[in-house]
């Protein structure tokens, strides 16, 4: 049976925390536009309160999320167990990109250890928060974290990455423009 709060609850956060695995959903208005969601790791999600969350974003093979939400800020979170006891975790919200130059950049990366490929943070208003049962989410143990991201983040360089970025990540699979490409990608 689905819960609702109007905050993540401390409870909750301790869950959040233990989470290696997060899925970030978005999209755009027009409804020929395509959903995005992008599942996430590494050590890249921050609760800043209980309204308030941020990820660091690093750079990939898109940037839907970035687009969609200079669009309309919509935003969903999802944490599910894989392990005992099984719950599901949705926080849904209003999203804002922080870019390196913005002037709140470094408030928002000071939260996070530094990881190669860090292109922009995804912050969140929080004002919705729902739980399930995830009892039909698999039992998983976890192997490892990839290092192959943070590997070809390191080899491109910051240069390299630059040009990706501008190749790749500036606008959405929908063409909608994202900060990368309207504010400049530096």
């Amino acid at each position: 049976m689905a819960k609702v709060y109007d905050r993540i609850s401390d409870e909750l956060q301790d869950f959040i925390r233990q989470q290696l695995l997060f899925f970030v959903a978005t999209a755009p208005l027009s409804t020929a536009g395509h959903v995005n969601l992008s599942p996430k790791g590494l050590d890249s999600f921050r609760i800043i309160s209980p309204n308030r969350v941020a990820y660091l974003d690093l750079t990939g093979s898109g940037n839907e999320t970035s687009a969609h939400l200079l669009e309309n800020e919509r935003i969903t979170l999802m944490f599910c167990a894989f392990q005992e006891p099984p719950l599901i975790l949705r926080l849904y919200g209003q999203g804002r990109v922080v870019l390196p130059h913005a002037s709140d950049w470094q408030e928002f990366y000071s939260l996070f250890s530094p990881i190669p490929g860090a292109r922009q943070i995804i912050v969140a208003e929080i004002d919705r928060v729902q739980t399930s049962c995830g009892l039909g989410v698999p039992l998983y143990e976890l192997q490892d974290q990839r290092s192959l991201l943070v590997d070809w983040a390191t080899r491109k360089g910051e240069a390299g990455l630059q040009d990706y970025r501008q190749q790749k990540n500036s606008v959405s699979v929908d063409g909608l423009p994202t900060p990368l490409a309207s504010q400049g990608i530096d």
